[in-house]
């Protein structure tokens, strides 16, 4: 992924240098295992870990790459390497065991490790619209349906449905995290027939993975494309939250605006521009994310008991959906943490259609009070139509028209257009959300 869209802590999980070390490591623990079960030296398996690089510089990265110029095949190339560094120790290394075990158990403690920094990312969101929610909980504007005005709602009920939403991203982050970090050490085709069950469970237990129930040289690519299609669900949710504020930004609603940062410059050509560009950005970053989600599935679809046509899939969406994720959460918990809210405007906008904003109540009104729902409907309608065509005020129509007044009185008029009765269950949905 291009720095610019990267964060440090998520990249380092997917450099070179952390691969090669997770790739030792496996095959380290996997060397104890034998050592206890008596098929490789103990002192053998003491050495690799003690003749190991303690970390592989760009030195030896650029070893492996050229040995694998050569070999035409990665963990060769690793294997290789590792016998130069260590001696002849080395060749107790990788017994019984397959480029798949070693590469598909990397990528799960990569992708475990992603998982931990994208709950923490999602967490520190959930904090932001939890705060953000309880601030702005009576703050009153105008819900719109099909982009046209609807009936009031509040600000605080924007955040807390998108609180719930994140919630449950974070459960469904939690099952994918489970799903993914399993550990395959297998053999060839699986059968376990060149290294013990033991192994695998010893190694497992070490690099914090769960073993695989039964793999076929590889893990199952269903994991894979679960762990995907959540990344790509979450990143929906930031583009649902991006979109909002896009519209609440626009000139003609300005309820709310991103933070614009002292000497920030919105356009080359037009010096007053306040654009939305961290909502627009993120927008686009989610496109990025839900790209990795059709290949992912069709990844799981593998010849026999391994082919390795997902391997090149996997090279480039795991690293660039995880970091690119990972950025646009941290990039949406600051824009939600600093977004302006304007309520002057809010108020504006709802007064801005003359109190239609009201009609279902004097529908209800009037059907509670002996008008049926067909003639009740009709004659909130016409008194609407005139507020639309003609910008008239909702109530002084209704007030003046006397098959509304035979039902409902003036003052009885009146009282349907509280705005209060429209916030009254606030709490109640707030109890729902955040408990209590």
């Amino acid at each position: 992924m291009i720095p610019r869209y990267s964060r440090a802590p998520m990249v380092a999980i997917w450099s070179p240098a952390t691969k090669f070390r997770i790739l030792f490591e496996l095959e380290a623990h996997a060397c104890d295992a034998m050592a206890k079960l008596g098929v490789v030296p103990a002192a053998a398996a003491a050495a690799i870990w003690e003749r190991a690089p303690k970390e592989f510089d760009a030195a030896a990265i650029a070893r492996i790459d050229e040995i694998e110029a050569t070999t035409k095949h990665d963990i060769i190339a690793f294997l290789t390497y590792l016998a130069e560094t260590i001696g002849d120790e080395a060749r107790f290394m990788h017994q019984g065991m397959t480029s798949s075990d070693v590469l598909d158990s990397c990528l799960a403690v990569q992708l475990a490790r992603a998982s931990d920094i994208l709950l923490d990312d999602v967490a520190t969101l959930l904090a932001v619209l939890k705060a953000r929610a309880f601030e702005t909980k009576m703050m009153v504007c105008v819900g719109r349906s099909h982009g046209i005005h609807a009936e009031p709602t509040t600000m605080g009920l924007k955040f807390a449905r998108w609180y719930a939403e994140m919630q449950r991203n974070h459960t469904r982050l939690v099952a994918a995290r489970a799903d993914i970090a399993t550990c395959a050490i297998s053999g060839a085709v699986g059968t376990f027939a060149h290294i013990s069950p033991e192994v695998e469970s010893y190694v497992a237990e070490k690099m914090g993975l769960e073993v695989e129930p039964i793999s076929t040289q590889i893990i199952p690519r269903d994991r894979h494309a679960m762990f995907f299609a959540t990344l790509g669900v979450i990143a929906s949710s930031i583009e649902n939250i991006a979109t909002e504020i896009r519209h609440l930004q626009r000139t003609e609603v300005l309820e709310a605006e991103e933070y614009f940062s002292p000497g920030q410059k919105g356009s080359s050509a037009m010096p007053h521009k306040r654009n939305p560009v961290l909502s627009e950005n993120l927008c686009g970053l989610a496109r990025m994310v839900r790209s990795a989600v059709t290949p992912a599935m069709e990844n799981v679809a593998l010849w026999h008991e391994r082919d390795i046509s997902h391997s090149s899939v996997e090279r480039m969406i795991a690293p660039d959906a995880c970091i690119t994720l990972d950025f646009a959460l941290h990039r949406l918990t600051g824009m939600m943490e600093k977004l302006v809210l304007y309520p002057a405007r809010m108020q504006k906008n709802m007064d801005a259609l003359g109190g239609l904003i009201f009609s279902q109540r004097v529908l209800l009104a009037l059907t509670q009070n002996n008008v049926n729902r067909e003639d009740a409907y009709a004659l909130v309608q016409r008194n609407a139509m005139k507020v639309w065509e003609q910008g008239a005020d909702f109530l002084t129509e209704l007030k003046a028209d006397t098959d509304v007044t035979r039902a409902l009185d003036a003052d009885a008029l009146t009282a349907l257009f509280d705005i209060a009765f429209h916030t009254s269950q606030v709490d109640t949905i707030f109890a729902r959300v955040f408990g209590g």
